[in-house]
């Protein structure tokens, strides 16, 4: 039997990257799958890929009116949920002495804000016994050059899912996290670099994982289902480090 079969999956930021390779296997093992998203073109293409299985929402998770449509969506649609997979998150590498305000308002929206108000807003759908999972990052962890607003974020991220795990202990619902390292996504288009430094950087970051390669959404979308399924019934407020040994050597 697939590991998901009779469940109802959400994966915010769904419609591209780590969110939609996600989306795409949690379909395949049996969820019904509701992916967010806020370009709503990308977001019908995503939903293309991911099949018959999946409900498709154009939304902001920094904006609450948007989550509280989405979930109003999700209850009329399933009446419950028993897996959020909270990804939407995004970042710029700007040092120390650049950044701006509108920056940010925009990172700790997205990233704590957001990430925040998705998992309290989804509380009354979520079955006793779910999975919540948090995506956070090994910038929580490592100084990296640029990334202190990032890496700000993710460390928030990472507290939230050993607090929740108190919080939510009761209804034995389980929290992780996932702490990607550098993983080959559309997200470093969309960090104020030049193709030249987007090069430069992963050539640069590469020489720092013992692998010696980055990472894959793939690899992440199977890391996020383990914790999603029974297989990691066990296993709850953990920080699950993908990332190719990099924060750990």
């Amino acid at each position: 039997m697939a590991k998901l079969t009779g469940k109802v999956a959400l994966v915010t930021g769904g419609n591209s990257g780590m969110g939609l390779a996600t989306a795409r296997l949690f379909a395949a093992e049996g969820a019904q799958v509701v992916i967010t998203g806020r370009r709503q073109e990308a977001l019908d293409q995503a939903a293309k890929t991911v099949g018959p299985s999946v409900l498709a929402v154009q939304g902001d998770v920094s904006k609450l009116a948007d989550l509280d449509r989405l979930f109003a969506t999700i209850k009329n649609k399933y009446g419950h949920l028993d897996v959020v997979f909270a990804n939407a998150g995004h970042g710029a590498v700007v040092p120390l002495g650049q950044v701006t305000e509108d920056q940010f308002d925009s990172e700790f929206g997205t990233n704590v804000k957001g990430l925040f108000f998705t998992v309290q807003t989804a509380l009354p759908l979520l079955r006793n016994g779910s999975s919540i999972i948090l995506n956070a990052s090994i910038a929580a962890t490592k100084g990296l050059e640029g990334f202190s607003v990032y890496s700000a974020t993710k460390a928030a991220v990472r507290s939230f899912a050993r607090t929740w795990t108190t919080d939510l202990k009761e209804r034995k619902i389980r929290v992780n996290s996932i702490s990607p390292g550098p993983i080959d996504t559309p997200i470093f288009g969309k960090t104020g670099m030049s193709q030249e430094q987007v090069d430069g950087f992963k050539q640069a970051i590469t020489g720092q994982v013992p692998l010696g390669r980055m990472g894959s959404s793939e690899e992440i979308a199977k890391t996020a289902l383990f914790l999603a399924s029974d297989d990691s019934s066990y296993i709850t407020g953990v920080d699950l480090a993908v990332d190719g040994g990099m924060a750990q050597v």
